[in-house]
């Protein structure tokens, strides 16, 4: 299964586009991002939600502002599907850093924006922590182990479930499960006080 991006959209019609993107078709990345633009909002929004009120970073200038950054890459090299929905993800997360750090040079440590790792299989547990102290851990953990870096990128900046992230690293379900598992325990305890 491909990332559900949109009803109307299937894998193959996303691999088209994106083989096009890499042919440097002319307007191919403008319709890749027209037909992702509802979804890639979606998970914004989802980042956004705990933002204190009257915050001023909204779904939408994530969004564009991860277009303007694939949009500025010289060659756009996607392989598949898997390899696009994780260079976004990487975007929107570089993104959402880079936005808590200038608000946090602003602010002088008021400003972190508490997000939640959650997971949907233990009963919602979840654990508010700040997208800097996320993003510096997925950094200690990705010289441990890359692929459940991937993966925590994938469930959290990408908004993928463990069928969709499974597909997207090429790995059983089971596999997904227990490498999550074991990635959120890693961060708590990297992430604890």
């Amino acid at each position: 299964m491909t990332r559900n991006i949109a009803p109307e959209l299937d894998a193959a019609m996303l691999s088209g586009i994106l083989d096009a993107c890499r042919g440097g078709e002319p307007g191919a990345l403008e319709n890749l991002m027209a037909l992702v633009y509802d979804e890639l909002r979606r998970i914004a929004r989802g980042f956004l939600v705990s933002e204190r009120d009257g915050h001023t970073l909204q779904a939408t200038a994530v969004v564009h502002e991860a277009y303007m950054a694939i949009s500025k890459a010289n060659a756009v090299a996607w392989e598949n599907p898997a390899h696009f929905f994780h260079s976004i993800a990487q975007t929107m997360r570089r993104i959402l850093v880079d936005y808590a750090r200038g608000r946090n040079r602003e602010k002088r440590g008021n400003g972190q924006r508490p997000v939640t790792l959650s997971d949907d299989l233990d009963g919602g547990i979840q654990k508010c922590i700040d997208v800097i102290a996320l993003d510096e851990a997925l950094g200690r953990l990705s010289k441990i182990d890359a692929r459940k870096a991937h993966l925590v990128e994938l469930r959290f900046f990408a908004g993928m479930n463990l069928d969709e992230t499974a597909d997207c690293l090429g790995i059983s379900r089971m596999t997904v499960h227990r490498e999550w598992r074991r990635a959120r325990a890693w961060l708590y305890r990297e992430l604890s006080p």
